[in-house]
């Protein structure tokens, strides 16, 4: 285990802040809040604007109106590098004529107040063993693999103890296993060194796994930011419902604060209609799925995904819905056999029916 001290933790203020390029709305008047020491996944569908968002806290990209501030000092026009900040792209961006630990050192070589070639290597080799690449100090990229090149990006942007940390979809280049054995490494690695950090992501498993607070942005605007698990069991709006996570679209009537669906009134959510039909936003794992030769329920699929598995069942007004059950569950629960279809008392949201 390193024993590298905490880098830099400041808050940050993201202040109406909008960009356009020509009739297109990166930025809609983005107004977001971090906390010392968070870190924020910004989470949503290419073109919503995160990227973009991203690149203004970092410098790199301009404004039309709007502040950033950190720590209480206006940055909005400060040039990127004047700013204390450490990128980490989504390609690995290291110099192919340089060793892992002269990657490393670079940044530090860079800073207004340069430290002694002592302290910039101690510095650097703290970082490959908080990444745990020690073994590898004079190794080239070309003799590191994809995951461990990005492990020396990451500890190249934080030798220089930035402020504030910026993660632009860094594993959207790696295979599945790596991405997520990377991702867990990173929430490590930051929980460990402190430091605020900002996440941009396309991939909700990502943003739902290693984020304190996950901001879902819409057209250049945030839906909603919340803690992961509020985000997925209490979306505010339907974009949230239906961006984050599997829904089922069963109709039904909304009347006195919930819904009838299926002949089952269920809750619904804040921001859901308040009268009449409606299309309930259902998770599969909120639907109570039990055998029954009578039922109404027909089991089309069963799809076993470990752990859990995921039925697809036909409905007698001829719609499909998906249900998700423990494997342990699911052996009376084949293809064809007869079910009844309930719900759990989750409230969930409900959107117009047009």
């Amino acid at each position: 285990m390193s024993s590298i001290t905490k880098g830099a933790s400041a808050s940050v203020k993201l202040i109406d802040i909008a960009k356009s390029f020509g009739h297109v709305h990166a930025l809609a008047g983005l107004t977001l809040e971090i906390g010392p020491g968070e870190l924020v996944a910004l989470l949503g569908p290419s073109g919503c604007g995160k990227t973009t968002a991203l690149r203004a806290l970092a410098g790199l990209q301009d404004l039309d109106r709007g502040q950033i501030v950190v720590d209480g000092v206006d940055i909005t026009y400060l040039a990127s590098n004047k700013r204390n900040m450490g990128m980490v792209f989504q390609s690995y961006s290291l110099f192919p004529h340089m060793s892992a630990l002269a990657n490393i050192e670079y940044g530090l070589t860079l800073k207004a107040h340069k430290t002694s070639s002592d302290l910039r290597s101690n510095r650097s080799k703290e970082l490959l063993e908080l990444v745990g690449l020690s073994t590898h100090a004079k190794h080239f990229p070309h003799q590191l693999s994809g995951g461990q090149q990005q492990r020396i990006a990451l500890a190249r942007a934080l030798a220089i103890s930035p402020q504030v940390l910026l993660l632009d979809e860094p594993l959207s280049a790696l295979d599945a296993k790596v991405r997520t054995q990377l991702r867990d490494e990173i929430r490590r690695i930051q929980l460990e060194v402190g430091t605020t950090t900002v996440f941009v992501t396309h991939d909700q498993e990502e943003a739902l796994g290693i984020a304190d607070r996950v901001g879902v942005m819409r057209n250049g605007v945030l839906e909603q930011i919340a803690a992961p698990a509020e985000l997925y069991d209490r979306p505010a709006t339907a974009f949230v419902a239906e961006f984050v996570g599997l829904t089922n679209h069963i109709e039904g009537v909304v009347s006195n604060g919930s819904i009838d669906i299926l002949g089952v009134k269920v809750p619904t959510l804040p921001g859901s209609i308040t009268e009449g039909p409606g299309i309930a936003l259902v998770r599969p794992e909120t639907l109570k799925i039990a055998p029954n030769s009578s039922g109404a329920g027909r089991v089309f699929a069963a799809s076993f995904l470990g752990a859990a598995c995921r039925l697809t069942i036909d409905l007698p007004n001829h719609s499909r819905i998906v249900a998700q059950v423990p494997s342990s569950d699911a052996a009376v629960l084949g293809a064809g056999a007869k079910v009844d279809v309930s719900f759990k008392s989750n409230p969930i949201f409900v959107k117009p029916t047009a």
